[in-house]
């Protein structure tokens, strides 16, 4: 029945190879379960429960996944989304000082345009309109954002006021940094190896090997439990949740007190959620569909209606449940390094997203370095998109090569877009060249440029 619904001989894998890519999927996303509530529930932001967060970041990602695998056949996850719950906490929340249910309309109402834009064609157009080379030159960003969070995650990259950012004191931190960036370097290592010998789940293995020497090392002394700074004891915890704090979220959005809400500020705060989902969605289905072959000769994504629909319907039923913009998750690109090519790896990734609600505290426990691995490696794994680019024409490879080195550096998949975007309207232009650019790309350039001027 699996092999048939999901289509696995027609895409040339089997059902050990998804579920165990699903898994992968779901180990490397797993740390959203811990973030999510921590920055939602933030006393200087949303100041939202953090329990009734995790109960509905663990529905919409169930919710969202599960319409992805039923709706579109794709190996492609959806969780709330990193950067945008930022925004949601401490621009919307925070600085601008509206409720959290006021946020959560704003998302809500998000959705439901997106739904409109998915069921009219608008978002499958926009991403049609997008020139081969910068599709190419979209996945190799992906790949090297992923891999700078991995980095981040591991501990290994660390912040420098004087530099932006530097290596990692090894000495100075050696029992919470220093330990962490050791244990993430073996735990790639042990991946590299395993992936080179042709080991099934080799990045699972190396996540799971990093997170147990993890644990060793807290056990002999050598890793610190330093909770003020952020690291935490790598032990997962057998506590269950508490079910009854859903309702301090749930619906909450459709009870917002929208007096003395400006008109004009919600519209904004409205866009911005818009157009960061939008692109940042967009970007992670080109990056990842292209890195797994699933495009066409003429590099569009087949299915990518429903694909796009299962996103916009995963974030509306999110801001209900109780969190803020659900989209798809770069992550994937994990699962897809395993050898994820069908919406069965989606269907397992949600099933642990809906089982976290009972054992959340033992995926919480799961660190950032023992993820790191698994994100720094496929981050290598996509980077090589950049060799389909033809950089004898220096009109379609300089967009490319920009967009590419904008997303880590600007910590974004849309904004990397954006530059991409409007660098190969006006080169192009400029050039002489501009019967190849389509109408709905000059569209994208003006909304991007206008987007930076008005936002």
């Amino acid at each position: 029945m699996l092999k048939s619904f999901f289509k696995l001989e027609e895409n040339n894998t089997t059902v050990k190879t998804e579920v165990i890519a699903g898994i992968t999927t779901f180990m490397t996303m797993a740390y959203i379960l811990a973030v999510n509530p921590s920055l939602l529930g933030n006393e200087f932001g949303s100041n939202m429960d953090a329990t009734a967060v995790l109960i509905a970041t663990c529905l919409a990602s169930f919710v969202g996944t599960m319409a992805m695998a039923l709706l579109a056949n794709y190996p492609f996850a959806l969780a709330p989304g990193m950067g945008l719950n930022a925004y949601f906490s401490f621009t919307v929340c925070g600085a601008m000082g509206y409720s959290w249910q006021i946020a959560l309309m704003a998302v809500f109402i998000e959705g439901l345009i997106f739904i409109v834009l998915s069921l009219t064609n608008v978002r499958e157009a926009i991403f049609d309109a997008i020139p081969a080379m910068l599709k190419k030159g979209v996945s190799a960003g992906i790949g090297l954002f992923i891999a700078f969070i991995g980095l981040q995650g591991a501990h290994i990259v660390v912040a420098n006021d004087s530099t932006l950012v530097s290596y990692v004191d090894f000495a100075g931190n050696w029992h919470t940094q220093g330990i962490c960036a050791v244990l993430a370097l073996i735990g790639l290592l042990v991946t590299a190896v395993l992936y080179i010998k042709g080991i099934k789940g080799s990045i699972l293995v190396g996540i799971v090997v990093t997170w147990v020497l993890g644990m060793l090392a807290q056990a002999t002394g050598i890793y610190t439990v330093d909770v003020e700074n952020g690291f935490y004891s790598l032990y997962p915890s057998m506590a269950l949740t508490d079910f009854s704090a859903i309702g301090l979220t749930f619906g909450q959005c459709f009870k917002a007190d929208f007096s003395g809400v400006s008109i004009f500020n919600f519209i904004v705060i409205l866009l911005s959620f818009l157009f960061v989902d939008m692109f940042d969605t967009i970007g992670t289905l080109i990056g990842v569909s292209s890195k797994a072959g699933m495009l066409d000769k003429d590099d569009k994504l087949p299915r990518i209606k429903p694909a796009l629909l299962a996103d916009a319907i995963a974030t509306s039923v999110g801001a209900v449940f109780g969190t803020s913009t659900t989209t798809t998750f770069v992550e994937s690109s994990a699962g897809v390094g395993e050898g994820a090519r069908t919406g069965l790896a989606s269907v397992v990734t949600g099933i642990l997203f809906l089982l976290a609600i009972f054992f959340a505290p033992i995926f919480t426990a799961i660190p950032g370095f023992a993820t790191a691995p698994a994100l720094i490696f496929v981050g290598f794994l996509m980077v090589s998109a950049i060799l389909n680019v033809d950089f004898e024409d220096a009109a379609e490879a300089v967009p490319a090569y920009l967009c590419m080195i904008a997303m880590p550096l600007v910590y974004s998949i849309s904004e990397g877009i954006a530059i991409g975007v409007i660098s190969y309207v006006i080169i192009n232009i400029v050039c002489g060249k501009s019967k190849k650019i389509t109408p709905l790309m000059y569209v994208l350039a003006i909304l991007f440029v206008c987007k930076y001027i008005f936002l």
